[in-house]
């Protein structure tokens, strides 16, 4: 953490929104990220779409890991023991990282034609969502 953000966000000015800071603070660090290229695709009010240009990547070479409310892609490229002259498409090893909403999950993942697709659906528990009150 910079001096600016401790400055900006001191935690102790904030009590109880440790987790928010956090995640504004996951942000900033990802901001200047670009590789792989991507898309954030909302498809409806509870299912989201994430697309990942990977030309080059086999299935064998990527990795997809939820844990708690991070979603980390992970591609690991192997050159195939060729030489090459010139590269002009970018194969190099990867990590990207999502930070996901409390009832983000992802539902399924595919790869075609060197796009990866990754599906996610925000799933409220039923005690959380809204609910009638009724009046005695």
């Amino acid at each position: 953490m910079t001096n600016l953000e401790k400055t900006l966000f001191p935690k102790s000015a904030f009590i109880g929104f440790d987790r928010l800071l956090d995640d504004m603070q996951f942000a900033a660090s990802h901001a200047k990220d670009h590789y792989p290229p991507h898309n954030v695709i909302k498809e409806s009010e509870t299912e989201y779409l994430i697309e990942l240009a990977i030309a080059g990547f086999s299935r064998d070479d990527i990795k997809i890991e939820q844990k708690e409310r991070s979603l980390k892609i992970t591609g690991t490229y192997a050159s195939k023991g060729r030489e090459v002259i010139h590269r002009g498409i970018s194969t190099r090893n990867f990590e990207r990282r999502f930070r996901l909403s409390e009832y983000v999950q992802v539902t399924g993942a595919s790869f075609q034609d060197g796009l990866l697709a990754i599906t996610l659906k925000l799933e409220i528990p039923e005690e959380k969502q809204p609910r009638q009150i009724n009046i005695d």
